[in-house]
Protein backbone atom coordinates (compact mmCIF):
# COMPACT_ATOMS: atom_id res chain seq x y z
CA UNK A 1 0.00 0.00 0.00
CA UNK A 2 1.61 3.28 -0.78
CA UNK A 3 0.87 5.65 1.85
CA UNK A 4 1.78 8.52 0.05
CA UNK A 5 -1.74 7.97 -2.48
CA UNK A 6 -4.06 8.64 1.01
CA UNK A 7 -4.97 12.64 1.33
CA UNK A 8 -4.21 11.32 5.46
CA UNK A 9 -3.04 8.89 7.37
CA UNK A 10 -3.39 7.92 11.40
CA UNK A 11 -0.67 6.55 12.85
CA UNK A 12 -1.61 4.90 15.91
CA UNK A 13 -0.82 2.71 19.29
CA UNK A 14 -2.74 0.30 21.53
CA UNK A 15 -3.63 2.09 25.00
CA UNK A 16 -4.22 -0.10 27.72
CA UNK A 17 -7.62 -0.19 27.02
CA UNK A 18 -7.32 -1.28 23.52
CA UNK A 19 -8.41 2.30 22.59
CA UNK A 20 -5.87 3.47 19.44
CA UNK A 21 -4.31 6.78 20.64
CA UNK A 22 -3.23 8.40 16.97
CA UNK A 23 -2.04 11.12 15.01
CA UNK A 24 -3.57 12.14 11.72
CA UNK A 25 -0.89 13.19 9.55
CA UNK A 26 -0.47 13.77 5.73
CA UNK A 27 -0.10 11.00 3.42
CA UNK A 28 3.28 12.58 2.22
CA UNK A 29 4.19 11.67 5.69
CA UNK A 30 4.85 8.24 5.50
CA UNK A 31 8.63 8.57 4.69
CA UNK A 32 9.14 9.31 8.19
CA UNK A 33 7.49 6.23 10.05
CA UNK A 34 9.86 3.40 10.40
CA UNK A 35 13.05 5.98 10.95
CA UNK A 36 12.07 7.08 14.88
CA UNK A 37 10.97 10.86 13.74
CA UNK A 38 7.19 9.53 15.20
CA UNK A 39 6.69 10.11 18.76
CA UNK A 40 4.29 9.99 21.14
CA UNK A 41 4.62 10.47 25.18
CA UNK A 42 4.65 6.90 27.17
CA UNK A 43 1.93 8.13 29.44
CA UNK A 44 -0.44 7.97 26.56
CA UNK A 45 -0.69 4.24 26.92
CA UNK A 46 -1.79 4.46 30.08
CA UNK A 47 -4.75 6.67 30.32
CA UNK A 48 -8.16 6.05 31.58
CA UNK A 49 -11.39 5.10 29.44
CA UNK A 50 -12.16 8.93 29.35
CA UNK A 51 -8.61 9.79 27.85
CA UNK A 52 -7.47 11.37 31.17
CA UNK A 53 -3.95 11.19 32.64
CA UNK A 54 -3.72 8.54 35.12
CA UNK A 55 -3.84 10.47 38.63
CA UNK A 56 0.14 10.43 40.22
CA UNK A 57 1.05 8.06 37.20
CA UNK A 58 5.00 8.27 37.18
CA UNK A 59 4.86 8.95 33.62
CA UNK A 60 3.43 12.09 33.98
CA UNK A 61 4.87 14.74 36.13
CA UNK A 62 6.86 13.06 37.78
CA UNK A 63 9.13 11.78 34.38
CA UNK A 64 8.63 14.98 33.05
CA UNK A 65 6.23 13.07 30.57
CA UNK A 66 8.60 12.15 28.22
CA UNK A 67 8.14 10.41 24.84
CA UNK A 68 8.55 6.93 23.25
CA UNK A 69 9.32 6.41 19.85
CA UNK A 70 6.78 4.97 17.99
CA UNK A 71 7.52 2.37 14.88
CA UNK A 72 5.19 0.27 12.30
CA UNK A 73 4.39 -2.77 13.57
CA UNK A 74 4.23 -5.70 10.62
CA UNK A 75 0.98 -5.95 10.19
CA UNK A 76 1.54 -3.01 8.17
CA UNK A 77 -1.35 -0.36 6.89
CA UNK A 78 -4.58 -0.93 6.40
CA UNK A 79 -7.53 0.87 4.38
CA UNK A 80 -10.44 2.57 6.79
CA UNK A 81 -13.43 1.70 4.95
CA UNK A 82 -15.60 3.23 7.77
CA UNK A 83 -14.66 7.10 6.57
CA UNK A 84 -15.87 8.57 3.52
CA UNK A 85 -12.53 9.85 2.47
CA UNK A 86 -9.52 7.80 1.61
CA UNK A 87 -7.33 7.34 4.45
CA UNK A 88 -5.53 4.68 6.34
CA UNK A 89 -4.27 3.75 9.88
CA UNK A 90 -0.63 2.35 10.18
CA UNK A 91 -0.82 0.25 13.91
CA UNK A 92 2.02 1.21 16.01
CA UNK A 93 4.52 0.31 18.65
CA UNK A 94 6.31 2.11 21.36
CA UNK A 95 9.82 2.01 21.99
CA UNK A 96 12.90 3.37 24.14
CA UNK A 97 15.38 5.97 22.53
CA UNK A 98 18.13 2.72 22.38
CA UNK A 99 15.73 0.57 20.36
CA UNK A 100 14.73 -1.80 23.05
CA UNK A 101 10.66 -2.49 23.67
CA UNK A 102 8.60 -0.30 25.87
CA UNK A 103 7.37 -2.43 28.72
CA UNK A 104 4.13 -0.50 29.05
CA UNK A 105 3.06 -0.91 25.55
CA UNK A 106 0.53 -3.95 25.38
CA UNK A 107 1.73 -5.30 21.77
CA UNK A 108 5.48 -5.48 23.44
CA UNK A 109 4.04 -7.65 26.30
CA UNK A 110 2.73 -10.11 23.93
CA UNK A 111 5.58 -10.54 21.80
CA UNK A 112 7.38 -10.85 24.84
CA UNK A 113 5.45 -14.30 25.66
CA UNK A 114 5.64 -15.22 21.65
CA UNK A 115 9.60 -15.01 21.78
CA UNK A 116 9.68 -17.08 24.77
CA UNK A 117 7.58 -19.83 22.62
CA UNK A 118 9.69 -19.28 19.56
CA UNK A 119 12.99 -19.86 21.88
CA UNK A 120 11.59 -23.36 22.19
CA UNK A 121 10.88 -23.59 18.68
CA UNK A 122 7.28 -23.03 18.76
CA UNK A 123 4.70 -20.95 16.98
CA UNK A 124 1.33 -20.02 18.11
CA UNK A 125 -1.97 -20.08 16.14
CA UNK A 126 -4.64 -18.60 17.52
CA UNK A 127 -8.54 -17.66 16.60
CA UNK A 128 -10.99 -15.21 18.03
CA UNK A 129 -14.88 -15.47 18.44
CA UNK A 130 -16.31 -11.81 18.88
CA UNK A 131 -19.47 -10.90 19.63
CA UNK A 132 -21.43 -7.52 19.38
CA UNK A 133 -24.64 -5.81 19.61
CA UNK A 134 -26.30 -3.66 17.40
CA UNK A 135 -27.75 -0.72 19.80
CA UNK A 136 -29.99 2.50 18.74
CA UNK A 137 -28.30 4.98 20.72
CA UNK A 138 -30.36 7.83 20.56
CA UNK A 139 -32.03 7.97 23.46
CA UNK A 140 -31.25 8.10 27.11
CA UNK A 141 -30.88 4.21 27.56
CA UNK A 142 -30.02 2.15 25.02
CA UNK A 143 -32.56 0.16 22.91
CA UNK A 144 -32.24 -2.50 19.86
CA UNK A 145 -32.15 -0.82 16.70
CA UNK A 146 -34.49 -0.46 13.85
CA UNK A 147 -34.91 -3.67 11.64
CA UNK A 148 -33.97 -2.25 8.32
CA UNK A 149 -36.61 -4.45 6.48
CA UNK A 150 -39.72 -3.99 8.71
CA UNK A 151 -38.79 -0.12 9.99
CA UNK A 152 -39.82 -1.91 13.93
CA UNK A 153 -37.44 -2.34 16.74
CA UNK A 154 -35.48 -5.59 17.03
CA UNK A 155 -37.95 -6.58 19.92
CA UNK A 156 -36.51 -10.69 20.70
CA UNK A 157 -33.46 -12.59 20.48
CA UNK A 158 -32.92 -14.39 17.26
CA UNK A 159 -30.85 -16.83 17.58
CA UNK A 160 -29.01 -18.36 14.49
CA UNK A 161 -32.03 -16.63 12.37
CA UNK A 162 -31.26 -15.61 8.82
CA UNK A 163 -33.99 -13.78 8.94
CA UNK A 164 -32.33 -11.21 11.36
CA UNK A 165 -29.21 -11.85 9.14
CA UNK A 166 -30.72 -10.98 6.13
CA UNK A 167 -32.48 -7.87 7.41
CA UNK A 168 -29.50 -6.59 8.42
CA UNK A 169 -27.40 -7.75 5.10
CA UNK A 170 -26.45 -4.02 4.46
CA UNK A 171 -24.57 -3.55 7.34
CA UNK A 172 -23.23 -7.63 7.46
CA UNK A 173 -22.15 -6.85 3.66
CA UNK A 174 -20.10 -3.87 4.22
CA UNK A 175 -18.54 -5.18 7.10
CA UNK A 176 -17.59 -8.40 5.05
CA UNK A 177 -16.18 -6.48 2.21
CA UNK A 178 -14.54 -3.88 4.58
CA UNK A 179 -12.66 -7.11 6.04
CA UNK A 180 -11.40 -7.99 2.60
CA UNK A 181 -9.96 -4.36 2.22
CA UNK A 182 -8.57 -4.76 5.77
CA UNK A 183 -7.11 -8.15 4.57
CA UNK A 184 -9.26 -9.17 7.97
CA UNK A 185 -9.67 -12.72 7.89
CA UNK A 186 -13.46 -13.81 8.92
CA UNK A 187 -15.13 -16.70 8.45
CA UNK A 188 -18.65 -17.31 9.64
CA UNK A 189 -20.98 -14.51 11.22
CA UNK A 190 -24.11 -15.85 13.24
CA UNK A 191 -27.15 -14.55 14.88
CA UNK A 192 -26.56 -15.07 18.50
CA UNK A 193 -28.50 -15.52 21.83
CA UNK A 194 -29.53 -12.03 22.56
CA UNK A 195 -31.41 -8.98 21.36
CA UNK A 196 -29.24 -7.93 17.76
CA UNK A 197 -26.80 -9.36 18.89
CA UNK A 198 -24.65 -11.25 16.45
CA UNK A 199 -20.63 -13.03 16.63
CA UNK A 200 -18.26 -12.97 14.06
CA UNK A 201 -15.05 -15.60 13.74
CA UNK A 202 -11.81 -14.54 12.34
CA UNK A 203 -9.64 -18.23 11.65
CA UNK A 204 -6.50 -19.03 13.13
CA UNK A 205 -3.33 -17.49 12.27
CA UNK A 206 -0.35 -16.43 13.76
CA UNK A 207 -1.44 -15.32 17.42
CA UNK A 208 0.44 -11.32 16.95
CA UNK A 209 -2.13 -11.38 13.45
CA UNK A 210 -4.68 -12.89 15.50
CA UNK A 211 -4.59 -10.02 18.28
CA UNK A 212 -3.86 -7.55 16.16
CA UNK A 213 -6.76 -8.20 13.33
CA UNK A 214 -9.18 -8.55 16.47
CA UNK A 215 -7.88 -5.01 17.41
CA UNK A 216 -8.62 -4.07 13.85
CA UNK A 217 -11.88 -5.51 13.68
CA UNK A 218 -13.84 -4.01 16.81
CA UNK A 219 -12.96 -0.80 14.82
CA UNK A 220 -14.42 -1.05 11.92
CA UNK A 221 -17.48 -2.62 13.11
CA UNK A 222 -18.22 -0.03 15.50
CA UNK A 223 -17.26 2.43 12.28
CA UNK A 224 -19.23 0.98 9.83
CA UNK A 225 -22.61 0.40 12.28
CA UNK A 226 -22.47 4.18 12.53
CA UNK A 227 -22.91 4.45 9.14
CA UNK A 228 -25.36 2.66 8.59
CA UNK A 229 -27.36 4.57 11.47
CA UNK A 230 -26.96 2.84 14.60
CA UNK A 231 -23.96 2.17 16.87
CA UNK A 232 -22.25 -1.35 17.59
CA UNK A 233 -20.78 -2.33 21.24
CA UNK A 234 -18.60 -5.08 22.35
CA UNK A 235 -19.24 -3.91 25.88
CA UNK A 236 -19.53 -7.08 28.42
CA UNK A 237 -23.32 -6.67 29.40
CA UNK A 238 -25.25 -4.20 27.31
CA UNK A 239 -28.50 -4.89 28.85
CA UNK A 240 -28.81 -6.28 32.34
CA UNK A 241 -31.48 -8.90 31.02
CA UNK A 242 -30.03 -9.83 27.59
CA UNK A 243 -27.15 -12.13 26.80
CA UNK A 244 -23.63 -10.70 27.12
CA UNK A 245 -20.59 -10.24 24.75
CA UNK A 246 -18.13 -13.11 25.01
CA UNK A 247 -14.87 -12.97 23.19
CA UNK A 248 -13.45 -16.80 22.90
CA UNK A 249 -9.95 -17.88 21.68
CA UNK A 250 -8.87 -21.10 20.52
CA UNK A 251 -5.44 -21.58 20.12
CA UNK A 252 -2.66 -24.37 18.83
CA UNK A 253 1.11 -24.72 19.29
CA UNK A 254 3.34 -25.77 16.12
CA UNK A 255 6.69 -27.77 16.36
CA UNK A 256 9.67 -26.65 14.05
CA UNK A 257 8.93 -28.98 12.18
CA UNK A 258 4.91 -28.15 11.85
CA UNK A 259 3.78 -30.48 14.57
CA UNK A 260 0.98 -29.74 16.65
CA UNK A 261 2.31 -30.32 20.16
CA UNK A 262 -1.54 -30.59 21.42
CA UNK A 263 -1.81 -33.76 19.49
CA UNK A 264 -0.90 -37.86 20.35
CA UNK A 265 -3.22 -38.96 17.82
CA UNK A 266 -6.00 -39.80 20.16
CA UNK A 267 -8.83 -37.66 21.59
CA UNK A 268 -7.40 -36.51 24.57
CA UNK A 269 -3.97 -35.11 23.78
CA UNK A 270 -0.66 -34.63 24.73
CA UNK A 271 0.72 -34.53 28.50
CA UNK A 272 1.96 -31.09 26.55
CA UNK A 273 -2.07 -29.91 26.36
CA UNK A 274 -2.53 -31.25 30.05
CA UNK A 275 0.38 -29.01 31.21
CA UNK A 276 -0.83 -25.92 29.55
CA UNK A 277 -4.29 -26.28 30.55
CA UNK A 278 -2.85 -26.62 34.32
CA UNK A 279 -1.21 -23.47 33.62
CA UNK A 280 -4.21 -21.79 32.10
CA UNK A 281 -6.11 -23.14 34.93
CA UNK A 282 -3.94 -21.71 37.56
CA UNK A 283 -3.48 -18.14 36.53
CA UNK A 284 -7.24 -17.53 35.62
CA UNK A 285 -8.30 -16.77 38.85
CA UNK A 286 -5.36 -13.90 39.16
CA UNK A 287 -5.92 -12.87 35.46
CA UNK A 288 -10.01 -11.86 35.88
CA UNK A 289 -8.90 -7.97 35.54
CA UNK A 290 -7.89 -8.55 32.27
CA UNK A 291 -10.62 -11.05 30.67
CA UNK A 292 -13.09 -8.69 32.77
CA UNK A 293 -11.61 -5.22 32.89
CA UNK A 294 -14.40 -3.11 33.64
CA UNK A 295 -16.94 -2.52 36.58
CA UNK A 296 -19.32 -4.12 33.28
CA UNK A 297 -17.80 -7.26 32.66
CA UNK A 298 -18.96 -8.33 36.17
CA UNK A 299 -22.48 -8.42 35.12
CA UNK A 300 -22.04 -10.82 31.95
CA UNK A 301 -19.79 -13.50 34.82
CA UNK A 302 -23.18 -14.77 36.41
CA UNK A 303 -23.99 -18.37 36.58
CA UNK A 304 -25.64 -19.98 34.10
CA UNK A 305 -25.98 -17.12 31.74
CA UNK A 306 -23.51 -18.81 28.99
CA UNK A 307 -20.71 -17.28 30.24
CA UNK A 308 -17.82 -19.11 32.74
CA UNK A 309 -17.37 -18.74 36.14
CA UNK A 310 -16.28 -21.63 38.01
CA UNK A 311 -11.94 -22.51 37.03
CA UNK A 312 -12.42 -25.62 35.28
CA UNK A 313 -11.80 -27.79 31.57
CA UNK A 314 -13.32 -30.39 29.48
CA UNK A 315 -13.79 -31.73 26.98
CA UNK A 316 -16.31 -30.36 24.38
CA UNK A 317 -18.45 -28.68 27.11
CA UNK A 318 -19.43 -24.95 26.53
CA UNK A 319 -20.23 -24.74 30.48
CA UNK A 320 -16.41 -24.79 31.34
CA UNK A 321 -13.91 -21.97 30.89
CA UNK A 322 -11.35 -24.21 29.03
CA UNK A 323 -12.36 -26.33 26.43
CA UNK A 324 -10.54 -28.69 24.23
CA UNK A 325 -12.90 -28.78 21.40
CA UNK A 326 -13.73 -32.08 19.23
CA UNK A 327 -12.96 -32.70 15.53
CA UNK A 328 -9.64 -34.53 13.74
CA UNK A 329 -6.55 -34.71 16.53
CA UNK A 330 -4.55 -32.84 14.02
CA UNK A 331 -6.37 -29.94 14.83
CA UNK A 332 -6.01 -30.51 19.13
CA UNK A 333 -6.37 -26.68 20.14
CA UNK A 334 -7.56 -25.16 23.99
CA UNK A 335 -10.93 -22.66 23.47
CA UNK A 336 -10.08 -20.15 26.45
CA UNK A 337 -13.65 -18.56 27.11
CA UNK A 338 -13.95 -16.58 30.05
CA UNK A 339 -12.70 -13.33 27.93
CA UNK A 340 -15.56 -10.50 27.67
CA UNK A 341 -15.81 -8.75 24.25
CA UNK A 342 -14.61 -5.49 26.22
CA UNK A 343 -11.30 -6.68 26.37
CA UNK A 344 -7.96 -5.35 25.08
CA UNK A 345 -6.80 -8.42 22.85
CA UNK A 346 -3.29 -7.93 23.29
CA UNK A 347 -3.64 -8.46 26.96
CA UNK A 348 -6.07 -11.07 26.67
CA UNK A 349 -3.56 -13.44 24.73
CA UNK A 350 -0.66 -12.11 27.01
CA UNK A 351 -2.60 -14.21 29.91
CA UNK A 352 -4.23 -16.94 28.36
CA UNK A 353 -0.67 -18.16 26.20
CA UNK A 354 1.75 -16.71 29.32
CA UNK A 355 -0.28 -19.10 31.43
CA UNK A 356 -0.18 -22.27 29.06
CA UNK A 357 3.36 -21.83 28.75
CA UNK A 358 4.35 -21.36 32.43
CA UNK A 359 2.26 -24.57 33.12
CA UNK A 360 4.29 -26.66 30.32
CA UNK A 361 7.59 -24.63 31.95
CA UNK A 362 6.69 -26.34 35.14
CA UNK A 363 4.74 -29.72 34.44
CA UNK A 364 1.94 -28.14 36.14
CA UNK A 365 -1.10 -31.13 36.50
CA UNK A 366 -4.52 -30.01 35.73
CA UNK A 367 -7.38 -31.72 37.55
CA UNK A 368 -9.85 -34.26 35.85
CA UNK A 369 -11.72 -33.03 33.57
CA UNK A 370 -15.17 -31.90 33.86
CA UNK A 371 -18.51 -33.23 32.31
CA UNK A 372 -21.99 -32.84 32.86
CA UNK A 373 -22.80 -28.90 33.83
CA UNK A 374 -20.29 -26.71 35.42
CA UNK A 375 -22.72 -24.38 36.66
CA UNK A 376 -23.76 -27.25 39.18
CA UNK A 377 -19.95 -27.82 40.48
CA UNK A 378 -18.58 -26.68 43.32
CA UNK A 379 -15.25 -25.22 41.98
CA UNK A 380 -12.52 -22.20 42.51
CA UNK A 381 -14.15 -19.09 41.01
CA UNK A 382 -13.12 -15.72 38.92
CA UNK A 383 -13.04 -12.91 41.04
CA UNK A 384 -16.46 -11.14 42.00
CA UNK A 385 -15.25 -8.09 41.11
CA UNK A 386 -12.87 -5.66 39.43
CA UNK A 387 -11.41 -4.30 42.72
CA UNK A 388 -10.91 -7.94 44.02
CA UNK A 389 -9.78 -8.86 40.67
CA UNK A 390 -7.13 -6.31 40.59
CA UNK A 391 -5.65 -7.30 44.01
CA UNK A 392 -4.93 -11.11 42.84
CA UNK A 393 -3.69 -9.70 39.39
CA UNK A 394 -1.03 -7.59 41.63
CA UNK A 395 0.08 -10.23 44.26
CA UNK A 396 -0.08 -12.94 41.80
CA UNK A 397 3.09 -14.55 41.51
CA UNK A 398 2.01 -16.33 37.59
CA UNK A 399 1.02 -12.81 36.64
CA UNK A 400 4.49 -11.15 37.77
CA UNK A 401 6.21 -14.48 35.20
CA UNK A 402 3.70 -13.67 32.60
CA UNK A 403 3.51 -9.71 32.19
CA UNK A 404 6.40 -6.84 33.38
CA UNK A 405 6.66 -5.06 36.79
CA UNK A 406 5.55 -1.85 34.99
CA UNK A 407 2.80 -3.22 32.87
CA UNK A 408 0.96 -4.14 36.10
CA UNK A 409 1.31 -1.24 37.71
CA UNK A 410 0.00 0.63 34.83
CA UNK A 411 -2.85 -1.77 34.28
CA UNK A 412 -3.75 -1.44 38.32
CA UNK A 413 -3.56 2.41 38.56
CA UNK A 414 -5.66 2.77 35.59
CA UNK A 415 -8.39 0.29 36.38
CA UNK A 416 -8.56 1.99 39.73
CA UNK A 417 -8.71 5.61 38.27
CA UNK A 418 -11.27 3.81 35.94
CA UNK A 419 -13.65 2.42 39.63
CA UNK A 420 -13.37 6.05 41.18
CA UNK A 421 -14.91 7.80 37.91
CA UNK A 422 -17.56 5.05 37.26
CA UNK A 423 -18.38 5.50 41.23
CA UNK A 424 -19.01 8.88 41.06
CA UNK A 425 -21.24 8.93 37.78
CA UNK A 426 -24.93 7.85 38.03
CA UNK A 427 -25.03 3.92 37.05
CA UNK A 428 -27.24 4.63 34.29
CA UNK A 429 -25.26 6.40 32.26
CA UNK A 430 -22.59 4.12 32.47
CA UNK A 431 -22.90 2.93 29.35
CA UNK A 432 -22.28 6.08 27.32
CA UNK A 433 -19.12 5.70 28.48
CA UNK A 434 -18.22 2.07 27.32
CA UNK A 435 -20.60 1.76 24.09
CA UNK A 436 -17.89 2.82 21.88
CA UNK A 437 -14.72 2.63 24.14
CA UNK A 438 -14.44 -1.14 24.81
Amino acid sequence: MDLSDFSTIRIAMSDLNGQWRAKRVPGLYAGKLSDGAVRMPYSALNVDLWGGDIDDSPLVMESGDKDGVLLPTERGAVPMPWLDRPSALVPMWMSHEDGTPYDGDPRQALARVLAAYAARGWQVFAATELEFTLIDDSGPAPRPPINPLTGRRVEAEEVLSLNEMDAFDGFLTDLYDGCAAMNLPAQATICEIGVAQFETNLTHQDAMRCADDTQLFKTLVRGLARKHGFAATFMAKPYPDDAGNGLHVHFSVLDRDGRNVFDNGGEEGTETLYHAIGGSLAAMADCTAIFAPHPNSYDRLVPGQHAPTTVCWGYDNRTVALRVPGGAPAARRIEHRVAGGDINAYLMLTAVLGAALVGVEDAMEPPAPLTGNAYEVDGPQLAPDLEAALRRFESSEIVARIFSPELIRNFAMTKRQEIRRFAALDPAQHWLRLLESV
